[in-house]
């Protein structure tokens, strides 16, 4: 019942000894993720979180010596691209950015390599992705979150809470919420993680969250009425956000009149999107489209 993240998730997280790194860390652990090894360069040997997890000083050690195939990354932003790097170039599959501030032409050539070596990177400035009952990875609470059959994919770390919250609140359950980060350029992309919850058999609903800036709302959009058969509701922050003002995330910026909340609202329903006012009423779109 997930996608990217499940109980076989093996996780490896880089930068584990810093302030982010040990506070998260404890909390995917009481999640009940498989936390494996943690990389810090000059501490290898130590053991964190009361003995429970090996420490060492690279990811390619890490990797060989306990099967990590994820990792999710806290090193700060000037560290992070080259830490992103050696997890690629280690074996790792998959890897999670929650660091913010990493300059945008570091990330163009960060994604152009991980593309070209097939590796999926989600972030960075991300929350990261749970799926209720088998693990979580990132910074996402993990107490408002209900197993069930409705996927989320956000650009927005609040509003993802906020939304799971509510879902929650009404019974409806999650397979898995990813949020993919509000950076100008991100690993991967709104369409390719509906592809992945259109694939998923045990999802039979979306839910995406989107806000000003760039384009992704509206090809999403098109993506949708193209190849999507499962229903999709969907909220866009910053629909009062004034021109020209950045607003939050890097991304979120209206310019030269593109990229507004209502232009992206108008593209999601003429693609049969159901598009709520406030994050409160997805719960209400879900039930019209036939979720349980």
């Amino acid at each position: 019942m997930s996608i990217l993240v499940d109980g076989d998730t093996r996780l490896l997280i880089q930068g584990i000894t810093g302030r982010e790194g040990q506070f998260h860390g404890q909390a995917m652990l009481n999640f009940g993720t498989q936390v494996v090894a943690g990389v810090t360069p000059g501490k290898g040997g130590q053991e964190t979180f009361n003995g429970r997890v090996p420490i060492f000083d690279t990811v390619a050690e890490a990797v060989g010596r306990t099967g990590a195939n994820t990792s999710v990354i806290y090193v700060p932003a000037a560290f992070a691209p080259d830490a992103i790097f050696e997890a690629a170039s280690s074996g790792i599959g998959l890897i999670f950015c929650i660091t913010e501030g990493i300059p945008a032409l570091d990330m163009l050539r960060v994604y152009h390599v991980l593309r070209a070596q097939g590796v999926r990177l989600i972030g960075p400035n991300c929350p990261g992705a749970t799926t209720p009952g088998e693990a979580k990875v990132g910074i996402i609470p993990g107490n408002i979150h209900r197993r069930g059959r409705v996927g989320l994919v956000s650009r927005s770390g609040t509003l993802t809470y906020e939304v799971v919250e509510a879902l929650t609140d009404e019974g409806i359950g999650q397979s898995t919420c990813v949020g993919i980060g509000g950076d100008p350029i991100v690993g991967t992309s709104f369409i390719e993680i509906l592809t992945l919850f259109e694939a998923d058999p045990l999802t039979d609903a979306v839910v995406l969250i989107g806000e000003i800036g760039g384009d992704e709302e509206e090809r999403a959009a098109e993506h949708i009425a193209k190849t999507m058969s499962k229903p999709v509701a969907a909220f866009v922050a910053g629909r009062t956000a004034p021109p020209g003002r950045r607003m939050g995330h890097a991304g979120a910026i209206i310019s030269g009149g593109t990229g507004t909340a209502e232009s992206k609202r108008t593209a999601l329903r003429d693609a049969g999107v159901r598009v709520a006012d406030s994050p409160l009423q997805i719960p209400a779109l879900l039930r019209e489209a036939g979720v349980a």
